[in-house]
């Protein structure tokens, strides 16, 4: 029961049809295609509405069910679509924005923080990325200015895929200690920042982002948390 993830070929698709395919034990509806990410990777499954010729349903997140189907979860008292219906889904699209500019966002940390990657979290409105850093940075300030520089350079956010193999080949690639690239389907998307001389990070990545770094706008480097021996917090604002 494979899901078409539209999000994919178009992260900034707000809206289209669909069919339904099944309902899950927990209350969830599966489609034939779906434009909610669902939660992996750090980031949050998005949210939104279903609607067909007789009802709507809010949706509150999504979730990865078996066999590559993504389950979109209702809210609670929602009348669901019944199987085989077409409806219309409907993202929240500020709270994807919001993700897919921080994700971006994180993407561009860690090339400012050249250290591996241990964890980390997406919100709407923030972020954090978790490093194997014994020490927590010198100068905060320099390391924001840094940071925003990039995103002001408004460089092109693209991708590109790579057979698994290939992956195997140059472990180089992969940043995050903790999280692995999503595998199974013989393919790995690459997430690329930037083009030619002027790339500043290429790594795996499932999830959603911005276009160009420019979207990302006014970021502001909150606090530094240590968490153990050698990993360290970095939280990470939108500011705008």
């Amino acid at each position: 029961m494979t899901t078409k993830l539209m999000y994919q070929d178009d992260a900034y698709l707000r809206t289209s049809s669909c069919k339904v395919l099944a309902h899950t034990g927990q209350g969830g509806v599966v489609l034939d295609a779906s434009l909610f990410y669902a939660t992996g990777g750090g980031q949050p499954g998005d949210g939104g509405s279903l609607s067909w010729d007789t009802g709507t349903c809010v949706i509150s997140t999504a979730i990865k069910g078996d066999e590559g189907a993504i389950v979109l979860m209702p809210a609670e008292d929602q009348s669901l679509p019944s199987v085989g219906v077409e409806v219309t889904q409907e993202l929240d699209w500020a709270r994807r924005y919001g993700y897919m500019r921080v994700h971006t966002a994180l993407h561009l940390l860690s090339v400012v923080v050249p250290l591996p990657v241990s964890g980390g979290s997406i919100g709407a409105e923030k972020g954090r990325l978790d490093f194997n850093m014994p020490e927590a940075p010198a100068d905060m300030v320099a390391l924001q200015a840094q940071l925003q520089a990039l995103i002001d350079l408004d460089l092109p956010v693209t991708e590109e895929w790579i057979t698994e193999a290939e992956l195997d080949a140059n472990p180089q690639l992969v940043k995050t200690m903790s999280v692995s690239p999503p595998r199974g389907a013989g393919r790995v998307r690459l997430v690329r920042i930037g083009s030619g001389d002027a790339q500043v990070d290429l790594q795996p990545c499932g999830g959603t982002h911005v276009k160009r770094t420019g979207e990302i706008g006014k970021i502001r480097i909150g606090k530094v948390e240590k968490k153990g021996k050698l990993n360290r917090r970095v939280y990470l604002h939108l500011d705008d």
